[in-house]
């Protein structure tokens, strides 16, 4: 019986050694194996790969797996919901027209069980972080991604993966003072009537109570593989 909502967020793949990439594909495609029988949705709350630049017609090497795992999840009759990361360069129509998977720019509402749903990656509602709002414009923009395209694809996967390095070291040194922001957005999105306000992006797992509501937060898969699971009216965070 599919009766239960799964959640993973900031996977990285592409990031580590060769070594360290087939494990982790080898627990992601077990991972989506144990939840087939179960699953009635999967949110992938941004950040599948540690970079993503999706040429019309040339696909970047690696993720066969991976790709044929959520497929095989989508055939079994779930539903999977791709938020769009800080490291998701570019998305063109893969993800929807071979897998089947919903791609989302923006941060959605949705209820599940009668419960009031928040999701999304979480990058939009940092605080203190001008410089990234106005580097994410830059490299959303169409042009700016047409011009890209036109590299050649050893040349702009290879540039896109030395941006992602540099982004995720901004990141990690990068002081957002003492109030975490994203718990702050999901606290009034709480007070506007929200059970649940999900992110992921900032690689540390929380799940704080707040008047009636919870901030999740799904950590990532860098150091501790999390998942995300609702069902029968409850929220649990655990080990992959």
């Amino acid at each position: 019986m599919k009766n239960k909502y799964y959640f993973i967020s900031d996977i990285h793949f592409g990031l580590g050694t060769s070594s360290q990439e087939n494990k982790k594909e080898k627990l992601f495609v077990d991972f989506i194996e144990k939840i087939i029988p179960d699953c009635s949705a999967l949110f992938i709350l941004g950040d599948l790969f540690d970079y993503w630049f999706e040429y019309r017609t040339v696909m970047q090497k690696g993720y066969f797996r991976v790709f044929s795992a959520l497929k095989k999840l989508k055939w079994a009759g779930a539903e999977i919901y791709y938020f769009i990361g800080n490291h998701d360069f570019m998305h063109r129509n893969f993800f929807e027209n071979e897998i089947g998977a919903k791609l989302l720019k923006d941060g959605i509402s949705t209820e599940l069980e009668g419960k009031k749903f928040f999701l999304a990656h979480g990058d939009d509602y940092v605080k203190n972080d001008l410089g990234y709002k106005i580097l994410k414009k830059i490299l959303r923009s169409r042009f700016n991604q047409w011009l890209y395209s036109w590299l050649h694809p050893d040349v702009g996967i290879w540039l896109a993966r030395k941006s992602s390095k540099k982004s995720r070291g901004y990141t990690d040194k990068k002081n957002y003072g003492k109030i975490d922001g994203l718990f702050e957005f999901a606290k009034e999105k709480i007070k506007e009537g929200y059970d649940y306000v999900i992110f992921g992006h900032v690689h540390k797992i929380r799940n704080e109570k707040f008047n009636s509501g919870s901030y999740i937060n799904l950590g990532s898969w860098m150091e501790e593989p999390h998942f995300g699971v609702f069902s029968n009216n409850e929220f649990k965070i655990l080990k992959v």
